[in-house]
């Protein structure tokens, strides 16, 4: 370890922590605080010396001695706040003023230490800036013309001929810059040093990185091509200069290839874009050249002064093979499409089998209706009565399968419609409970019916609505044993809207099934053994409904403690206008 490693450390250590994020910057910090903390510190120590070998020093020895404290001022100053150019500018006018002291009282610009002016803007331009070194330069300037000017007006006494003098302020000045100058050397070293280090990082990354890195004129021809293009086109780096990429490209997707150079170029924005382009086989002799898929993303290149030596914009641009995403895209497609043809065809299989459904059990149920109300006479049996009301039971019940799952259809393909009307929902609760009272009794339930007073009209389809009523009491009863209960509230929220609740005391559903319940067929229990039957379609049909008002389906329950399902109208489909109601409704 040599003797001066301290010293250095000492002085990395002094570099401002903005400056040392660039190396290069960070050198020249050092090359500025180095030489005047070092030489500060030698000089201040000649001090005792001087004392003891001259004695009391006179005025201009004291003004030198407390001048070579200002370089160590200077030092820590840009230490401490990292303003090199405000640091260099304070230098150069300490040592202008250490000149024109000196000169002042040694012959004025006759005097031996005039030559020093010389290196005043010798030492600013280690700055590399133009600024400084102008200042510097006038600083200079302006003390020769003082000296000059105090030696015209007689205003300093002529110094003796000292030839020793003369002789030392030139060596002195020659030995200050030719430090100066080596100084500059090392930075420049530094500069280059730090130039091909970066210049081997970008080289590696450019050798190694999978995507093409090319640099574009703004018409689109190449300037630079990164070695990866062998590898993605089959061909030598230098074949893509110029024109020689553009020539690659399929010629549907020219137009788009060079419409993103030219953003890119003139507004100064990224841009990407996909095209073919072909790749040649050479790995592959006798094989045809194919064209592959390739996303370019274009992007301004960032300069100092922006624009190239021709003064146009340019632009880099990195190139990647995105023939397997394509593929991906293309097989995903073929899948949507053949989806929606599946889909579409379910649509068509649904809409002819419920009509050719429909029509037999129509006759069913109406004959069998005819036979329970022996229209044509008595049936003679009265097991036969019973038969008859099973098979009109069964009938009423597999069309009402087959309008939910018609209805469901519609819905999921954005074709179920609304025939919207204004209407009470008295009525239709009034409605309902006729069609589901006797279930009621029969299952042994308690049913409670809560309805506010205030009520509004209701604006929206009628039928769906009753629908969606009476499959919510419908599942309600269902899935609630013997002695439980049943509750259906309407009520006005101010913000929701209309609200409709249905719940009941039954056997609840798991909080892991609450989503299974509103997919369609999706069924808690399917097991061939189920007690309870029905085909899953009543909650995904309120749902769909609902969500075709504009309204929302919401569910709680809890295993073994029952459920609770609520639907809610908009507070937009509340009426309050009695005239609004149509005719058929006013009646």
């Amino acid at each position: 370890m040599s003797f001066l490693t301290p010293v250095w450390n000492y002085v990395d250590a002094l570099v401002h922590p903005a400056a040392q994020q660039d190396a290069l910057t960070a050198a020249r910090h050092r090359a500025f605080i180095a030489p005047r903390v070092i030489g500060g510190l030698l000089a201040l120590t000649a001090l005792p010396v001087h004392l003891a070998v001259n004695g009391v020093p006179n005025p201009l020895e004291i003004f030198i001695y407390a001048w070579l404290a200002t370089p160590l001022l200077i030092a820590f100053y840009l230490s401490r706040s990292g303003h090199y150019d405000r640091a260099q500018i304070m230098s150069s006018f300490a040592l202008t003023v250490l000149i024109t002291a000196i000169g002042s009282v040694t012959g004025g610009i006759t005097s031996f230490a005039a030559v020093w002016l010389v290196v005043v803007p010798l030492e600013a331009a280690l700055a590399a800036s133009r600024r400084i070194v102008v200042v510097a330069a006038g600083f200079a300037i302006g003390s020769a013309a003082a000296l000059y000017a105090g030696a015209l007006a007689q205003l300093f006494v002529p110094a003796a001929p000292a030839v020793l003098l003369e002789v030392l302020g030139i060596v002195s000045a020659a030995l200050y810059a030719t430090g100066l100058a080596l100084g500059s050397a090392s930075l420049a070293r530094a500069s280059s040093r730090l130039l091909s280090v970066e210049e081997d990082r970008y080289r590696l990354l450019a050798r190694n990185i999978a995507d093409v890195i090319t640099r574009h004129r703004r018409n689109g021809t190449v300037r630079f091509a990164s070695p990866a293009a062998e590898l993605l086109f089959g061909v030598p780096a230098d074949s893509l200069l110029g024109h020689g990429l553009f020539d690659r490209v399929h010629v549907a997707d020219r137009p788009a290839y060079l419409t993103a150079l030219a953003d890119a170029a003139t507004q100064g924005v990224s841009s990407s874009v996909e095209f073919r382009i072909r790749r040649d086989m050479p790995d592959r002799p006798g094989m045809a050249a194919q064209f592959i898929w390739v996303d370019m993303r274009c992007r301004p290149l960032e300069r100092a002064d922006g624009v190239d030596v021709e003064g146009e914009r340019e632009v880099v641009a990195a190139i990647r093979d995105v023939t397997d995403c394509k593929v991906q895209e293309q097989a995903v497609e073929g899948a949507r499409e053949e989806a929606e043809r599946a889909n579409a065809a379910k649509s068509r299989f649904l809409a002819t089998m419920s009509h050719e459904l429909r029509t037999p059990l129509n006759a069913i149920i109406g004959f069998s209706e005819m036979m329970l109300r022996e229209v044509l006479g008595e049936l003679g049996n009265e097991q036969y009565r019973a038969y008859v009301a099973n098979i009109h039971e069964s009938g009423s019940h597999l069309l009402q399968i087959i309008n939910d799952i018609l209805d469901l259809s519609k819905a999921e393909s954005g074709k179920l419609e609304l025939n919207e009307d204004v209407f009470d929902m008295r009525d239709v609760l009034r409605s309902v409970g006729q069609l589901t009272g006797n279930r009621v009794r029969t299952g042994g339930l308690i049913e409670t019916v809560e309805l506010a007073p205030d009520i509004p009209l209701l604006r929206a389809d009628e039928r769906k609505t009753k629908q969606v009523l009476l499959n919510l009491i419908t599942n309600a009863v269902k899935f609630t044993p013997p002695g439980g209960s049943i509750t259906t509230a309407i009520q006005r929220d101010p913000e929701r809207g209309l609200v409709i609740t249905v719940s009941d005391t039954g056997i609840g559903i798991a909080a892991e099934d609450m989503g299974r319940v509103l997919e369609a067929f999706e069924q808690v229990d399917s097991s061939l053994s189920r007690q309870h039957q029905g085909t899953g379609l009543g909650l995904p049909l309120v749902r769909a409904i609902m969500e075709l008002h504009g309204g929302s389906l919401e569910l709680k329950s809890t295993l073994g403690e029952g459920t609770e399902a609520t639907a809610v109208f908009p507070r937009e489909r509340l009426v309050y206008d009695l005239a609004r109601v149509s005719p058929r409704n006013a009646a």
